[in-house]
């Protein structure tokens, strides 16, 4: 069944899967707060979707939401456009100007890829995150904000922390509430489900009559890799609903590689004939992945296919 006890923002969110169901009730439940939310998950998860229904479903929904990318702010700039300046403050400020985090006063900032974030910004952020001022270029006193921050990455941020690429403090204060998004392949109930909805969405878009999937259409997508998780389907949904609209698509229509396919024969696990110790043979995987990955739950949890918060349960499952 779809997620019905979800508030409206979060209703918006189509899931049948019981793990992503899971993330969205805990971030329905920390919308209410005003805490700062670290959001993780690959690329291509929903990660701002998730951050603006956060927003839609607070106390600060009639406010701002300013979304940041922080990937592609220039180096130079970097903190004028976030703090702001007033005038005189450099070389060419003939004028004061508001930064994004005054705009979004009472509302909510989104930070997202914050792992790119300048670490010349980063104790600039990191004290305004602990007192809720901030000291735009120039000026020799500091301006009292109320703005709720929420961040994105789809780095380790711990990884980053250990090589020097992001401040500890600034990683620890973030991260109090942190929401994980599951990729598409660990929430596969969820594939048909959202490619008939995305093929309808971009047919009205575009107001082309709307195709259709056949049966094995489905069952080709439900097996595919989906390494850009559901920003992939989509754009392939747009792509089959301009292409073939008002169509039946089949499963010789899809563009999907046969080398993406997640399951084969060729790579399929052949059960013993005496059987296996199903318990035993887990924990024997969760060991070597944390091995090779030198104890990084999240890389290893990335190499058995399964969410941070899953190899989290399985470790305390077996006192590990």
């Amino acid at each position: 069944m779809i997620l019905q006890i979800m508030t409206q923002p979060f209703a918006a969110l189509l899931t049948r899967a019981p793990i992503m169901e899971a993330v969205l009730r805990s971030a329905q439940l920390i919308a209410q707060t005003h805490a700062s939310v670290l959001i993780t998950g690959e690329s291509g998860t929903g990660k701002e979707l998730v951050a603006r229904a956060i927003h839609q479903a607070s106390p600060r929904a009639q406010q701002p939401f300013i979304s940041i990318n922080c990937a592609a702010l220039p180096e130079t700039l970097v903190e004028s456009l976030v703090f702001g300046h007033r005038k005189g403050a450099f070389t060419g400020a003939d004028k004061a100007q508001q930064g994004l985090f005054a705009a979004a006063q009472q509302g909510t900032v989104f930070l997202d890829e914050i792992g790119e974030l300048p670490l010349a910004l980063q104790p600039k952020l990191l004290r305004f995150l602990e007192s809720g001022e901030i000291l735009p270029l120039g000026e020799s006193h500091a301006q009292r904000l109320n703005v709720r921050v929420l961040a994105a990455t789809h780095c380790d941020l711990g990884q980053l922390v250990q090589e020097g690429k992001f401040r500890a403090d600034l990683y620890y204060r973030l991260n109090i509430v942190p929401v994980e998004l599951p990729p598409l392949r660990e929430r596969r109930e969820d594939i048909a489900l959202l490619s008939q909805h995305f093929l309808a969405a971009c047919a009205a878009q575009h107001q082309l009559p709307a195709a259709s999937f056949t049966k094995a259409a489905l069952q080709r997508l439900a097996q595919h890799a989906w390494q850009g998780n559901v920003r992939e389907l989509r754009n392939l949904c747009e792509r089959l609903s301009i292409l073939l609209a008002g169509q039946t698509i089949d499963a010789s229509n899809l563009p999907l590689p046969a080398s993406t396919v997640v399951q084969s024969e060729a790579n399929s696990f052949a059960l013993p004939h005496n059987g296996v110790n199903l318990e035993q043979l887990e924990l024997d995987l969760l060991k070597q992945a944390l091995e090779r990955t030198q104890n990084n739950r999240s890389q290893a949890a990335r190499l058995l296919g399964i969410s941070r918060d899953a190899i989290n349960y399985r470790l305390k499952k077996y006192s590990f």
